[in-house]
């Protein structure tokens, strides 16, 4: 079924200055010239005041990649702050648009997350353009996000065969919002090349607000429109992560249309989706248990079962990191600390010639995490 073909380092972390040491938050974007881009996050520490995105970029479908010379602002309005992600579309044979959160960091000692209020630090969405395969780019300008607040990017961004796309992010709480969060995940949708973007498309939200679904990453389907979501799926009531959720959807107009949500049997929690061309459905799936895994899932059947015996253990790892939560009895302010913490993850897969899919993820120890790189054939 599946065959490791080779794999590598996309960005070496250890080779690099103490500012640049931690590397996470991987993306992919294949582009039409045959060049393929990575973007990450990069600073001295996870979720760093100082953090920012870089890019990578490879000539050769992935084999050999290097850090391109681009720096991105980080002063919004004047106010210092941090990027996180670097999701990036081609709209037009060499014209990219490239997505990315901005945190406030204008008290560098404040945390992503207050254990307190269990809000994060005010964002913006911002978007840049390149013409020119993403060796340049513009200035960033701010994505209008309507009433949401707490808001980060969540996975790449969808385009379909008549143009459009749409770009996926998440709802929480601010840093010193008092009430109750309000998780939610919606979708922003743009037929004029990113011009102009809908108003948010809600995609997944519990009724009751018991259960959160996280980190949602989007593929196509065979149809303009049509999209697969899977979900890091968290039961507060319950202290723990379920398996994988996923559900289907179509964007017409003005409207969004979705299936109900189902658990999959996939333990773990980001899970990056690929639909292939003959209909099959992949999933490149991060779990934290003991050990680490980063593993690729198939199903033969859009999604109903993703049988064991299929699936091809990517990547173990050795965590090395202070964890303080389990699979059960979850702490959720501790949680959010062991986000923090945790030394590898972020899963990212896009789709090659001659029957194979390109891989990448972070990993390391607490001080130096990499990005890494798989390719696969599938048979």
């Amino acid at each position: 079924m599946f065959t490791l073909e080779d794999q590598g380092l996309v960005f070496d972390a250890a080779r690099q200055p103490p500012d640049r040491r931690i590397a996470y938050f991987t993306s992919l974007c294949p582009l039409r010239s045959g060049q393929i881009l990575c973007g990450f996050q990069n600073g001295p520490g996870k979720h760093a005041a100082s953090g920012t995105v870089r890019l990578c970029r490879s000539p050769d479908g992935g084999q050999s990649w290097a850090l391109l010379p681009v720096q991105f602002q980080t002063r919004w309005a004047g106010v210092p702050g941090s990027l996180a992600a670097a999701e990036m579309v081609e709209v037009e044979p060499g014209r990219l648009l490239l997505f990315s959160t901005w945190f406030d960091r204008r008290d560098p000692e404040r945390p992503l997350f207050d254990p307190v209020t269990e809000g994060i630090l005010k964002s913006k969405q911002l978007l840049a353009l390149s013409r020119d395969d993403g060796l340049s780019w513009s200035d960033w300008r701010e994505l209008p996000t309507g009433d949401l607040r707490g808001c980060s990017l969540t996975g790449p961004v969808l385009r379909w065969h008549d143009g459009a796309i749409a770009v996926a992010l998440e709802s929480f709480k601010e840093f010193d919002d008092p009430r109750p969060g309000r998780h939610a995940a919606w979708l922003l949708v743009s037929r004029d090349g990113g011009e102009s973007f809908s108003p948010p498309m809600l995609v997944a939200q519990h009724p009751e607000h018991k259960i959160y679904y996280w980190d949602q990453r989007l593929c196509p389907g065979a149809r303009a429109g049509e999209f697969t979501a899977l979900f890091w799926t968290h039961d507060l009531a319950e202290k723990r992560d379920l398996a994988v959720h996923l559900r289907r959807g179509a964007v017409t107009r003005e409207t969004l249309a979705v299936s109900p949500l189902r658990a999959t049997q996939i333990p773990g929690q980001i899970a990056a989706p690929l639909r292939l061309d003959d209909g099959r459905l992949l999933a490149f799936v991060v779990d934290r248990g003991r050990p680490g895994t980063m593993t690729l899932w198939c199903s033969h059947d859009n999604g109903q079962t993703w049988p064991r015996s299929a699936r091809l253990v990517v990547y173990t790892h050795d965590e090395h990191a202070a964890i303080t939560q389990g699979r059960e009895n979850i702490d959720f302010k501790q949680y959010w600390e062991d986000m923090g913490k945790w030394s590898f993850g972020h899963p990212a897969i896009r789709p090659l010639a001659e029957g194979r899919v390109l891989l990448a993820w972070y990993a390391g120890t607490p001080d130096t995490m990499s990005l890494h790189w798989a390719r696969i054939r599938v048979a």
